[in-house]
């Protein structure tokens, strides 16, 4: 795949009086002679006049399509372009691209709060579109070819999940992964370029079908590697090592408006596990971990940590010695969202109509830092806003006195044994706290500052990150730390941890303390490299089904981003 987008860009332009000539590049073939191939045909079409009148000039017209070949060298096309101009001064590959990049849209999963919007309205500006400017502004970015096969690839995905035949997707899955992989790696310049450049609507439009291809990467994976540690293990014992995938948890970041934005999507199945000595084995390879319902199981495959990360940083003056760079959590937002590629509105309505639709990760950690490039001298900090949690308990103190009185004890004969008067008490105190489900610390890790949330169970007071069932199933810890009970029906009732939509937002009300750094007047008027960083903690625990299945990932992002030192008075902020 590396090395079609320098083939469409050495694609000759047909001699005006030849006879149209088929170009065509293999894709993937397997060892039988079937393939997939790319071809390229000119032909001659029309186009509207320049001359202002009503007629027709002949034009040049070329088209791409997607075909499968058979053993035989049969062809069939599995999926045609539209006929570009060779003329136009947009690059042929350039149109190519922009309609592999519209089509990948209007397959993105199903969305059900927004989704019924554009089919009510029937307004097509509200459909996510990119056009050939955005796109020839990515072109000039390293990685370009890279992003290309990307969108090339999800399209071809696409038709393989739902037209193509099943040899189709069976050379697809067999020879393409490799392909995927490295596209993955090396296109990350080109897409954080795209994804900034289409706005936050049509991004998640896009990750989300990109993720449910990855999805369904990371699930062949995983069988596969279940099946090779099945024929290994009789050999040799061992478990291969090679389990999650890294490169599927995609993220870019950016300085904007005086934030600075990291967004992170991640499939949860391309997420390291951190559950005990399981964490090594494969979904499908520990019979004991895995839920037990089909349907579970296919969901929790088939889902992408989202997570946004906003924060706010102001320079200012406050010294004619030095600058001070304050940064505060203007928002972080966690999702998972369902992979789901479904479309039609009837079935999507309340989310208790659907068993299934409660059963997800739910977020049950972040970190997010924050400070300068690692190893500059050039900052003293940073100063933290934020004390160490010491919750203050209130005790209510209830003390009930039953007391009775009790003379000598007379015998039934009427004998009087003469025994001293008695008087009987009884105290009950009963105490009362407040606690919250979320709690929030400030850290320092060299120059760079901590922002930490962990998550409680509400009932027991367990850390549901790092809990670890134990032995059998059962709590390692005692029934009372089992966090399980605890954390069932989470998505309702008055002291939920998350929200309706089944995610985390934090906002400035919950983090409103900042954290400083000081640097030297010199440095102003320059634009720094900062390091920003996300790590998420996503974990399972049954909430309205039955099952044994506890399990928890993370996945950590880190970039740079640009400090412009450009002060101001500290009056004005």
């Amino acid at each position: 795949m590396d090395d079609v987008w320098p083939w469409l860009a050495s694609l000759p332009p047909p001699p005006p009086d030849a006879p149209p000539q088929p170009w065509s590049l293999t894709l993937a073939s397997s060892p039988d002679g079937a393939s997939i191939v790319l071809q390229a045909d000119a032909t001659t079409g029309s186009s509207p006049s320049t001359d202002g009148d009503d007629g027709r000039e002949p034009a040049l017209l070329v088209a791409f399509s997607l075909a499968a070949k058979g053993a035989g060298g049969a062809a069939r096309a599995l999926w045609t372009s539209n006929g570009f101009a060779a003329s136009s001064p947009v690059e042929l590959r350039v149109q190519l691209l922009v309609q592999l990049l519209n089509e990948v849209l209007a397959l993105s999963p199903y969305v059900p709060c927004l989704g019924a919007s554009a089919v009510e309205l029937g307004d097509a500006s509200s459909e996510a579109k990119v056009d050939a400017g955005v796109v020839s502004g990515v072109v000039g970015v390293a990685g370009t070819d890279a992003f290309f096969s990307l969108a090339l690839l999800l399209r071809l995905f696409w038709l393989c999940a739902l037209d193509a035949p099943a040899d189709a997707g069976y050379i697809f899955f067999r020879d393409l992964g490799a392909d995927v992989e490295r596209a993955l790696g090396e296109c990350r310049p080109a897409l954080g370029a795209f994804l900034r450049s289409v706005g936050p609507d049509v991004e998640e439009r896009f990750m989300r079908s990109l993720g449910y291809m990855l999805a369904k990467w990371c699930l062949l994976r995983e069988m596969q590697a279940a099946a090779g540690s099945a024929a290994e293990a009789k050999a040799q014992q061992e478990v291969p090592r090679r389990r999650t995938l890294p490169a599927a948890c995609l993220s870019h970041a950016t300085e904007v408006h005086g934030l600075w934005v990291l967004k992170g999507y991640a499939p949860v199945l391309a997420m390291p596990r951190v559950t005990g000595a399981a964490s090594t084995l494969s979904i499908a390879a520990s019979p004991h971990e895995v839920p037990e319902e089909p349907a579970l199981r296919y969901g929790l495959v088939h889902q992408q940590l989202e997570a946004v990360a906003q924060l706010e940083y102001a320079v200012r003056v406050r010294d004619r010695r030095f600058l001070t760079v304050s940064v505060r959590v203007d928002n972080v937002r966690v999702r998972l969202a369902r992979l789901a590629f479904r479309k039609d509105d009837d079935d999507a309505g309340d989310a208790g109509d659907d068993v299934m639709d409660g059963e997800c990760h739910f977020p049950s950690r972040i970190r997010l830092w924050v400070g300068p490039r690692f190893g500059a001298a050039y900052a003293t900090g940073p100063s933290l806003g934020r004390s160490t949690g010491n919750p203050e308990r209130d005790v209510e103190m209830t003390r009930t006195v039953k007391g009775a009185f009790s003379g000598a004890t007379k015998l039934a004969n009427g004998i009087n044994i003469g025994v001293a008067p008695r008087m009987k008490a009884k105290m009950r105190s009963s105490m009362r706290t407040h606690s919250r489900s979320w709690r929030w610390e400030q850290e320092a890790e060299g120059s760079a500052g901590v922002f930490e949330g962990v998550l409680y169970d509400p009932v027991t007071g367990t850390e549901v990150s790092a809990w670890r069932p134990g032995i059998g199933g059962g709590s390692g810890t005692g029934a009372t730390a089992d966090p399980r009970n605890g954390m069932r029906r989470r998505y309702g009732g008055p002291g939920r941890a998350f929200s309706k939509m089944r995610g985390l937002v934090v906002a400035g009300d919950e983090l409103p303390e900042e954290m400083t750094w000081r640097l030297g007047r010199q440095e102003e008027g320059r634009t720094l490299r900062w390091r920003l960083g996300l790590k998420a903690w996503v974990s399972y625990l049954p909430n309205e089904v039955r099952s044994r299945h506890f399990e928890t990932r993370c996945v950590e992002w880190a970039h740079e981003v640009e400090l412009p030192l450009v002060a101001i008075n500290d009056d004005e902020s």
